[in-house]
C-alpha cells in the first residue's frame, strides 16, 4: 500500500490501543481505558509494516472507494491482487447478517466477522441509510466470484470501524481514526433576500449558517431585525483530508452581523475552566440568560398581541410567540431553572413551565410529548431538550407556543430585554482579548484571496 507519512490511531479489539506513525513505525503506549490483561493482542507485538495483522488493517486505507451502491449481488471487479470495496446501504429493518448475505458472504464467515465487530461496536446501533463498505479480494476463480474479506463501517467523518481477517484465522475488529487537518474558512456577504440565501450565495454550508443563527438567537429577532443590505461575516473551522478535500464543517470561531448599520461581532473563546462560549468584542457573553427562540429551524407563525383566535373565532390576546415546525422537532429549555409543571394543561395541551429565577419563568405548549425525565422539581440547563413539537390542546397545526413571564406578567419574547449572560473580567478578560485579537488577525489574513470562500 502507499504510505503517506501520516499518523493513524488504531484500536484493537483484544484490548490495546496505539497510534502508529507510518513514517517511523513507532507505536505509543496503550490507552489506560482498555483491558490490558489479555496478552494475545497485536498491539503488544512489535509494530511494523511487516506485521501482517497491522498491514491487513491499514490496507483498508488504500482499498479504494466503493464501486457499487446497494447492489444485491456483488459484481465482478477488475482482477488484481488488491482488496476493493463495495457499498451497501442499510435499509429499514435490516440486520448486519442480512446485509452480509446480500454481499455474498456465507453464513459461517459472516457470523465470525459479526462476533469480532461486537467487541467494539454493537450491530444494533446501525441505522437506516447508513453505509457499510464490504471488502473483497479477487480470486481469479472461473465463476468470477471474489472472496469476502471483511467490511468497514464509517462511524463519523473521522472514524471507521474495520473488520478484517486475523492472521490466526477468523476476523479481528479495529477502530481507525483518519488523518485530518483543520483549516479556517472565511466568508461574507450582503443580505438581499434572506440570511440563509446570502450565506448560500457566499458558499457557506447550511450547517454553519444554522449555527450562526443559534449563536445570535439570544439577541436578534431574525423575523424582524434583518433588513435588505444588512451584512454578515463568518469564519469557521473545516476538517480536510490529505488531498485537501473538505470532509466536515466545524464550529464558527468568529462571526458578525451588521444590522441597520449596527455591527454585532462574536468570538469563540475557551474559558479557564475549559468551557467554550461566544462573547462580543467587549467580553460580554453572547448567550443571554434566556433564549428568544428555544427551537431550531422553525418559522415564526404568530406574534405576541391581539389576534383573532383560530379556534375560538373571536379577538383574544395572544400571550406568547408561535413557532411552526414539524411534529417531533426538539424544544429546548430557554434557560437554566427548575421545572414548575409538566403535563396536560387545558387548551395548552401537553405543557411545561420552568422557573428561572425570582423574576423570570417560561412556558412551552402544544407538545406532542414531554421528554423523559422532565417532571416537576427537575433542574434543567439551558439547551436541554424538554419536549417535542406537536398540536395538542387548542391547536390547528404543529407548533410551539412559547411564553416569557416576568414578575407574573406575560411579555413579548421577541421584544423583552433578556437578562444578560456572563461578563468577563480580570485575568479572564485579558485572556479573551488575546483570543479576540488573534481571531481578528486571522480574519484579516484570509482577506483578498479572490475566492468565494477564503481558506488558509
Amino acid at each position: 500500500m502507499l504510505l503517506r507519512g501520516t499518523a493513524v490511531a488504531v484500536s484493537l479489539i483484544a484490548g490495546a490501543a496505539l497510534t502508529l506513525n507510518l513514517t517511523s513505525g513507532e507505536a505509543v503506549a496503550p490507552r489506560t481505558d482498555e483491558n490490558p490483561s489479555n496478552s494475545q493482542t497485536i498491539g503488544m507485538a512489535p509494530i511494523s509494516i511487516g506485521n501482517p495483522a497491522i498491514a491487513s488493517a491499514l490496507a483498508w486505507l488504500d482499498a479504494g472507494r466503493p464501486s457499487v451502491t446497494g447492489s444485491a449481488t456483488p459484481q465482478t471487479a477488475p482482477k488484481s491482487t488488491d482488496t476493493y470495496l463495495k457499498a451497501f446501504r442499510v435499509k429499514a429493518g435490516d440486520t448486519l447478517s442480512h446485509i452480509l448475505d446480500r454481499a455474498g458472504a456465507d453464513s459461517q464467515t459472516a457470523d465470525e466477522a459479526i462476533r469480532a465487530l461486537k467487541r467494539i461496536f454493537s450491530p444494533r446501533d446501525l441505522k437506516a441509510g447508513q453505509t457499510i463498505n464490504v471488502a473483497y479480494t479477487p480470486t481469479l476463480s472461473s465463476d468470477g466470484t471474489d472472496r469476502f474479506t471483511g467490511f468497514q463501517i464509517p462511524l463519523d467523518y473521522a472514524t471507521r470501524v474495520h473488520v478484517a481477517p486475523a492472521p490466526e484465522g477468523g476476523f479481528r475488529a479495529y477502530e481507525i481514526e483518519l488523518p485530518l487537518q483543520t483549516r479556517q474558512v472565511r466568508a461574507e456577504g450582503t443580505i438581499t433576500n434572506s440570511l440563509f440565501s446570502a450565506g448560500s450565495d457566499a458558499g457557506v454550508p447550511p450547517s454553519v449558517m444554522a449555527e450562526l443563527v443559534r449563536a445570535f438567537s439570544w439577541d436578534v429577532d431574525f423575523q424582524r431585525d434583518i433588513q435588505k443590505n444588512d451584512r454578515f461575516e463568518v469564519m469557521f473551522d473545516q476538517k480536510v483530508d490529505e488531498a485537501g478535500r473538505p470532509v466536515h464543517d466545524g464550529r464558527i470561531v468568529y462571526a458578525s452581523l451588521t444590522l441597520s448599520g449596527d455591527r454585532k461581532p462574536i468570538y469563540l473563546h475557551q474559558l479557564a475552566d475549559g468551557r467554550w462560549d461566544y462573547f462580543d468584542d467587549k467580553g460580554q457573553g453572547a448567550k443571554k440568560a434566556l433564549m428568544r427562540t428555544p427551537i431550531d429551524g422553525a418559522r415564526l407563525s404568530s406574534h405576541f398581541g391581539n389576534r383573532k383566535h383560530p379556534i375560538l373565532g373571536y379577538t383574544k390576546k395572544h400571550t406568547g410567540t408561535d413557532f411552526a415546525a414539524p411534529t417531533g422537532t426538539p424544544i429546548y429549555a430557554a434557560g437554566d431553572g427548575v421545572v414548575e409543571s409538566a403535563g396536560w394543561n387545558g387548551g395548552y395541551g401537553k405543557y411545561v413551565s420552568i422557573r428561572h429565577n425570582s423574576e423570570y419563568s417560561t412556558g412551552y405548549a402544544h407538545m406532542s410529548g414531554i421528554n423523559r425525565g422532565i417532571a416537576k422539581g427537575k433542574r434543567v440547563r439551558q439547551g436541554d431538550i424538554i419536549g417535542f413539537v406537536g398540536t395538542t390542546g387548542q391547536s390547528t397545526g404543529p407548533h410551539l407556543h412559547y411564553e416569557v413571564v416576568r414578575l407574573g406578567a406575560k411579555m413579548n419574547p421577541m421584544r423583552v430585554k433578556m437578562p444578560s449572560g456572563e461578563k468577563l473580567s480580570g485575568k479572564e478578560l485579558v485572556r479573551f482579548e488575546g483570543s479576540r485579537n488573534n481571531l481578528n488577525a486571522k480574519w484579516a489574513s484570509l482577506a483578498g484571496k479572490g475566492k468565494r470562500l477564503a481558506q488558509n
